[in-house]
């Protein structure tokens, strides 16, 4: 039907419950990234409050206008009403590039500007990687099986996401606690709260409210102010160089824009079974735009077209609540009203959203893979521990000697590796885990579910890509380096061969594993 004359309404009513639920995800990620930014990293405020954040409402700005017209234009052609897309900055991508790119690299030099450029510059080359979704995103859903994508995700959730705000609370448990219980009541319990406040917002102001009532929380001005969104094309261009100059970085935000166009897929995909249709390959070249405008104006994190459309259009809403978004998240972080709030705010308060963000993403992996691939997430969440332990492992021994201690042994001594090993702390093992660890765990939960349904040379395909990319270094080794065979590459071309070579000797009605429980419970095991 071409509904040109269509009368679609941008604003309803319900808009308003959407907007505040949209609005509260995005505030609380902005939040979370600048005091990850500003209290882990030690980046200055001028550049956190006065570069990052601005950046980030500029692209959610560009997203929400876009966003906008497609839900007017299929409005207009279908002759009814349609609820917008919801847009934002990506959770899990923001914790991949907090803690996998812009991490790493001021933990090397204790350079938070460098960290910065570094970050912009892989946002931006992301931003590439995520529109080119557009062309080869099909083919690589239709070969890696959802528990190797998303599974990886889970480890990174487990241990950064969960398990740091986790350990945060605890710290601080009054505060912690108050917020906490709100997020099991109205996120993972999913009960209703008083006057339909959203959960994320209640905890946050209960959370607040014990910190003042204790004494942890003041008001504080300092940060407010106007922060005009600028251009930053030479720290843009300085980021960019070191990326290059650094190719192992590419290992990080490649596989996980990989995983963000592919979400993006998976969310659209959502939206049209729920009764609205829109492009998909508009929306990935969308959403690598919106990154790529973002890190040009000094934000590195990519944003996305969001889970959770569905729930949105249950309450009945439109294109409202992503435009009233993408106006009040600009005015907070052009004025300082963001720098306002990451002062109020304890992060003690926040860090329950974060557990909720982990749990969620675990859950729902759960429930969108096959009770079989759950193997699959499990193996591909291990190799994010390892990655968990190197890091802490290299804290304590800055730790150490940061309290004056003296003529320690650094990680990677073969006489700490050996007293390691006696005490039953394998570093080698983790440390070869922990180097690619995104793509490490990407490659063996496609090998797990591949072999699990009986696809042993999709399987051997993914082992033979780990076979060439341990060889140059690109999994298992600190750096890119020219081939060279190791244990571990050769162990995944034995690996490789034995998955290439063992359905030829066996009929196809054979590669059937006939002992997986089946999802009927009253069908047994073999039956």
């Amino acid at each position: 039907m071409d509904g040109g004359t269509y009368n679609y309404k941008l604003f309803a009513r319900s808009d308003f419950s959407a907007f505040w639920a949209l609005f509260t995800d995005n505030l609380i990620n902005l939040i979370v990234l600048a005091g990850v930014c500003q209290f882990v990293f030690n980046m200055p405020a001028e550049i956190v409050f006065g570069r990052i954040l601005p950046g980030a409402a500029v692209a959610i700005m560009a997203g929400v206008a876009v966003y906008t017209w497609l839900a007017k234009r299929a409005a207009a052609q279908h002759g009814r009403d349609v609820t917008a897309l919801p847009y934002g900055i990506s959770t899990p991508v923001m914790f991949v590039y907090l803690f996998g790119v812009i991490g790493p690299i001021y933990w090397s030099t204790n350079d938070a500007m460098l960290a910065w450029q570094v970050g912009i510059g892989a946002g931006f080359m992301g931003g590439i990687v995520a529109g080119l979704g557009a062309i080869v995103g099909p083919w690589l859903k239709r070969v890696t099986p959802r528990a190797g994508m998303l599974g990886t995700l889970c480890g990174i959730a487990l241990v950064f996401i969960g398990t740091v705000p986790l350990a945060t609370v605890f710290e601080n448990p009054f505060v912690g606690f108050a917020s906490m219980i709100i997020i099991l009541w109205g996120l993972v319990g999913r009960f209703r709260l008083p006057f339909n406040i959203p959960a994320g917002l209640l905890a946050l102001i209960v959370g607040t409210v014990v910190a003042f009532a204790i004494g942890e929380a003041k008001i504080s001005f300092e940060g407010v102010g106007f922060y005009p969104p600028l251009p930053y094309v030479g720290d843009l261009i300085a980021g960019i160089q070191h990326l290059f100059a650094n190719p192992e970085l590419f290992l990080v935000l490649v596989p996980v824009q990989i995983y963000n166009f592919i979400e993006t897929m998976n969310n659209v995909e959502s939206a049209e079974a729920a009764g609205d249709h829109y492009p998909v390959a508009t929306c990935q070249i969308t959403d690598g735009l919106g990154t790529m405008i973002g890190a040009v104006f000094g934000s590195p994190f990519p944003t996305t077209a969001y889970i959770g459309h569905p729930a949105y259009k249950r309450m009945g809403a439109h294109a409202g609540y992503i435009i009233g978004v993408g106006l009040v998240i600009p005015f907070a972080a052009f004025f300082g009203f963001l720098a306002f709030l990451n002062n109020l705010i304890p992060v003690a308060a926040a860090a329950p959203v974060l557990v909720f963000v982990a749990l969620s993403l675990i859950t729902n992996t759960a429930h969108s893979v096959k009770t079989d691939h759950m193997a699959a997430v499990t193996i591909a969440m291990m190799p994010h521990v390892s990655a968990f332990l190197i890091i802490k492992w290299g804290s304590l021994i800055g730790a150490l000697a940061a309290v004056g201690a003296e003529g320690m042994a650094q990680l990677g001594d073969p006489e700490l590796t050996a007293a390691l090993l006696q005490q039953g702390a394998h570093y080698e093992g983790h440390l070869a885990l922990s180097q690619g660890a995104i793509l490490t765990g990407l490659i063996w939960g496609a090998i797990v579910a591949s072999v699990i349904d009986g696809n042993f040379r999709n399987a051997g395909g993914f082992a033979l890509a780990a076979f060439a990319m341990s060889l140059v270094g690109i999994i298992h080794s600190a750096s890119l380096q020219w081939p060279a065979f190791s244990g571990v590459s050769m162990g995944y071309l034995i690996a490789a061969a034995f998955l290439y070579i063992y359905p030829m000797f066996h009929e196809e009605g054979t590669l059937v594993n006939e002992n997986l429980p089946s999802d009927d419970p009253r069908i047994a095991p073999g039956e």
